[in-house]
């Protein structure tokens, strides 16, 4: 399986996290890259670099207002007499339609949804270089691979159009099947990360040409709570066009693939060409973030569920945090679906 990564993803090195209101090494770590270009490649993956496709699909995605803030926030920030190393915000408008202050703190509470995402001097470049990973790997597919892996880090599927949460600053996933949508084919996004995909969701919310569906620990009592609810099925043009499958917390692998098997009828019945997997690892039973309770021998089921209903698919990498099972498990799935 083709496979593409960039070296530039791990120059992003977030120090901050704050869980229960204790401050936290922060689990996204460049390391991620490393661990998992090891279990791609123990899966058969040969890497390439990405090309750069430049701003425009990601502007396809995200507003102008938000990418010249992820550019140009750190630098300004380092401008307040006695500012933190990382940019992270302590104040934020309860609603998207508040005014825009000219604040460099300010806008750092509008653009960033919470403490887990932190911005550095080179959290720009990683995040652009993740993007054009997952862009090169729609690239791929058009050009005719069965299959593609995106090892897209930071990750994306929690960032919205103009806002960072989760660990996110770009929705890769997102950017990748909008870029394909453009080029005339009709994506499914298949989230299937312990987290819901609340980014994606809302980015896709009230558009019919890509189908997101998520599979996720309910997030009654687990993060992100606020989105995620199987009443969310999209408004106005994209009505029906969200499906959300939210499972108890420790839901194992039989109960797992059973809403697998309802997401991917939801995506046969969209009529998609080519599926844009959401690739979290994080379902995993012993995952530091646990919400699931998927086993190594689980993913290789669900990579071999996804193969089988027989459209390109394009992996891109979101969470599955540093932990002994990390590689096995991205290998086991990879391994599942070239079996079919």
């Amino acid at each position: 399986m083709k496979a593409i990564v960039d070296p530039r993803q791990a120059r992003h090195d977030p120090k901050h996290f704050m869980a229960n209101g204790a401050i936290l090494q922060n689990p996204e770590q460049p390391r991620r890259v490393e661990v998992l270009q090891a279990g791609a490649e123990a899966a058969g993956c040969v890497f390439e670099a990405p090309d750069d496709h430049g701003p425009g699909p990601i502007a396809a995605v995200h507003s102008p207002e938000y990418l010249v803030f992820l550019q140009t926030i750190h630098e300004r920030w380092m401008r307040i007499e006695g500012a933190s190393e990382e940019v992270i915000p302590n104040i934020h408008p309860d609603n998207r339609t508040a005014s825009y202050p000219r604040s460099a703190v300010g806008q750092a509470g509008f653009h960033q949804a919470d403490t887990s995402c932190p911005i550095s001097a080179d959290t720009w470049a990683s995040a652009y270089w993740s993007a054009q990973t997952a862009i090169s790997g729609a690239a791929a597919i058009l050009d005719g691979e069965r299959a593609a892996y995106a090892l897209s880090r930071p990750p994306g599927h929690h960032a919205f159009g103009d806002l960072a949460g989760g660990f996110c600053f770009l929705n890769n996933s997102a950017i990748a099947a909008r870029y394909l949508a453009g080029k005339g084919l009709r994506p499914a996004i298949l989230d299937v990360d312990v987290h819901h995909g609340n980014g994606t969701q809302g980015i896709f919310y009230r558009q019919s040409d890509v189908l997101t569906v998520s599979i996720h620990a309910d997030p009654v009592r687990f993060y992100p709570f606020f989105w995620g609810h199987a009443h969310e099925r999209g408004e106005g043009e994209g009505l029906g066009c969200n499906l959300n499958l939210p499972l108890p917390r420790g839901t194992g692998d039989g109960d797992y693939m059973r809403a697998l098997k309802t997401g991917l009828e939801r995506i046969a019945a969209f009529g998609a060409d080519v599926i844009v997997v959401a690739l979290g690892l994080d379902a995993y039973e012993d995952d530091p973030l646990k919400g699931l309770a998927v086993t190594t021998g689980g993913f290789a089921v669900i990579g071999g569920a996804i193969a089988s209903f027989g459209a390109p698919v394009l992996f891109v990498q979101e969470g599955g945090y540093l932990c002994d099972g990390l590689g096995a498990n991205l290998a086991s799935l990879l391994e599942g679906f070239q079996a079919v």
